[in-house]
């Protein structure tokens, strides 16, 4: 199964998923990792451990359709079989979602559909809940939508900071992403996750 990561940020969910890939756990080829912008810390993580990177510099682009059009041709150039949003900051344009639709993965530290966008654990801590989680979906053009593959709850306690609580849903987040990679590459469908559901 080959896939093609993106990401904006240090990349500690890619690496766990090179890990498991170099360790022979994960039966995927990261066929590349995308960037939204060249200091991206995936990109140094990728290049280690001899994967193929580019970046589509948002900042390079007038219009969001014309970064979404660049961003859409050179992932698919590599012939995935899934895109990963790993850390990736920008939402998709309706290009890049029909392209891969229903193969456009996504991980996100709540239990979606509570507390979609980029504050996902600051603001379960702030509604007071006592359980949240993550959630592993296929990703559409809004914001953190789309069919719900899996989902690991995490207590919240009371001496939680954003911080720790954080480290804490990505210790689950990052073992539900593994698991469902590894199903999809031994060939269950994003289908089967949801008729299940």
């Amino acid at each position: 199964m080959r896939i093609v990561a993106l990401a904006s940020g240090s990349g500690s969910n890619l690496q766990t998923v090179i890990d498991a890939v170099v360790a022979g756990t994960l039966d995927v080829e990261i066929a590349a990792v995308g960037a939204d912008h060249p200091d991206a810390g995936a990109l140094a993580r990728a290049a280690a451990a001899g994967i193929e990177t580019f970046v589509v510099d948002f900042s390079e682009f007038g219009d969001r359709a014309d970064w979404n059009h660049a961003l859409t041709v050179t992932t698919a150039s590599y012939a995935p079989d899934y895109v990963l949003s790993s850390g990736f900051m920008r939402i998709a344009g309706e290009e890049f979602t029909t392209a891969f639709e229903g193969r456009y993965l996504n991980t996100h530290p709540a239990l979606l559909p509570a507390f979609p966008g980029a504050h996902g654990v600051r603001d379960a801590l702030r509604y007071g809940v006592k359980v949240t989680g993550c959630t592993v979906h296929i990703a559409d053009s809004g914001v953190d939508t789309g069919p719900i593959l899996a989902q690991a709850a995490v207590p919240v306690l009371d001496t939680d900071t954003e911080e720790a609580l954080h480290e804490r849903i990505k210790v689950q987040e990052r073992h539900l992403l593994l698991t469902v990679l590894g199903e999809l590459a031994a060939g269950r469908t994003p289908q089967d996750y949801v008729s299940r559901a």
